[in-house]
């Protein structure tokens, strides 16, 4: 199973222009890097590959990994980020 978390957030158009864009971001937290290890000198990951979350979105245990117990705060994260333009060129005068 694989969550992602998306966030669309829509940039206003300045005053002068007729051009608008949209900010597409995407969220995935990959592999679990918690050192297991660091009580006692070492390093060691436990593997996990992909953060799952426990429970909805909304909910405390969402952010808590079924695959390795850990914090989503542990996994990497990746954004991927996507500018949509929607351009119009301003109406011809012909006079």
């Amino acid at each position: 199973m694989r969550k992602r978390q998306v966030v669309v957030r829509r940039e206003e158009p300045s005053r002068n222009t007729t051009t608008s864009s949209y900010t597409i971001r995407s969220v995935r937290y990959v592999e679990c890097q918690k050192n297991h290890a660091a009580g006692v000198g070492g390093f060691a990951v436990d593997g996990c590959r992909e953060f799952m979350a426990s429970g909805e979105e909304g909910t405390p245990a969402a952010l808590t990994c079924a695959a390795c117990g850990c914090h989503r705060s542990f996994h990497r994260r990746e954004v991927e980020t996507e500018v949509v333009c929607e351009c119009s060129s301003p109406p011809a005068n012909n006079t």
